[in-house]
């Protein structure tokens, strides 16, 4: 395949990691008609995407080597750098005009690295950040930011197609990721300020459905909040984008922030909250801060 070839459902994937976003995502790929071969370190994530057609392989480097197109959705920058550069030997181990398609949220460093490394192997990459949750995922509703070469974006379209509702091109290597902590900062803070906007509202007694209701039908809660203030109002907390991840991508921003002398007031005192929500309970939603907030409950020092 030459280089900037548009993809098409002829281009064998890979995929590597199938967690919260990444099983969905891969499903959703499959559906659409493209050959697919995936790994997980969890073997019944595999046979989830083997039963509706995908193939298996017993390691990322195998993986590698039998594909036009690696993907990824991994939860942590180390596990993404193993994958490449460490013990999944996927750089080594593919061939000659294979792309790249990475998926994590990492920071813009470990995406630049992975950029400038795989540019030596000769070949193309993209970091193309994932914005929305599982039900989102599922539903092929996912916004996209893609960075890297332009013309490798815009001939990966019929993936993004697949799996998304719309995707951005931002920039040059590492601006994929980098819009991604742009959009979660918001994301996370949203959250904080309308937690504490409706324990506000309980205590000056407005009634709890109708403040969560009315609260959800302003012009202030943006759409990605909505339906987190229809779930808190159940005390309903499935992770539909778990805490645990939000707290990486706090840690993500707040690094960032670091290095560019930026300061983040807002996002620092809505992290720490988050931060110890995430580490008193189970696998929940990052909107488990409402209940948090309504229980009077505040972090640690």
């Amino acid at each position: 395949m030459l280089a900037h070839d548009k993809l098409t459902l002829h281009s064998r994937l890979g995929f590597i990691g199938l967690g919260h976003l990444g099983s969905p995502i891969a499903r959703r790929l499959v559906a659409a008609g493209f050959p697919m071969v995936v790994y997980d370190r969890d073997p019944m994530k595999t046979a989830d995407l083997t039963s509706i057609g995908a193939d298996a392989s017993s390691h990322p480097r195998t993986l590698a080597s039998e594909v036009d197109v690696v993907m990824s959705c991994l939860p942590e920058e180390s596990s993404v750098e193993d994958v490449y550069l460490g013990t999944g030997d996927v750089l080594h181990s593919v061939r000659p005009g294979t792309r790249i398609i990475e998926l994590s949220t990492i920071s813009p460093e470990t995406s630049l690295k992975l950029h400038r490394v795989a540019r030596q192997f000769g070949l193309s990459a993209l970091d193309v950040a994932v914005s929305g949750s599982g039900p989102a995922a599922e539903a092929g509703a996912l916004t996209l930011f893609g960075g890297g070469h332009r013309k490798d974006f815009e001939a990966a379209e019929e993936i993004f197609a697949a799996i998304a509702r719309q995707w951005f091109y931002m920039g040059s290597d590492g601006s994929g990721v980098a819009m991604k902590l742009v959009v979660n900062a918001l994301l996370g803070v949203g959250m904080q300020a309308i937690a504490e906007a409706v324990a506000l509202g309980s205590s000056l007694g407005l009634p709890r459905d109708l403040l969560f209701e009315t609260l959800a039908k302003t012009a202030v809660v943006a759409p990605a909040h909505t339906g987190k203030l229809a779930t808190a109002k159940e005390d309903d907390y499935a992770p539909q984008f778990p805490i645990r991840l939000m707290r990486k991508d706090f840690g993500l921003v707040l690094a960032a922030a670091a290095q560019s002398g930026l300061l983040m007031p807002a996002t620092v005192a809505a992290a720490a909250i988050n931060a110890a929500e995430a580490a008193s309970g189970g696998e929940e939603d990052f909107s488990a801060v409402v209940r948090r907030m309504e229980n009077k409950a505040v972090p640690v020092a």
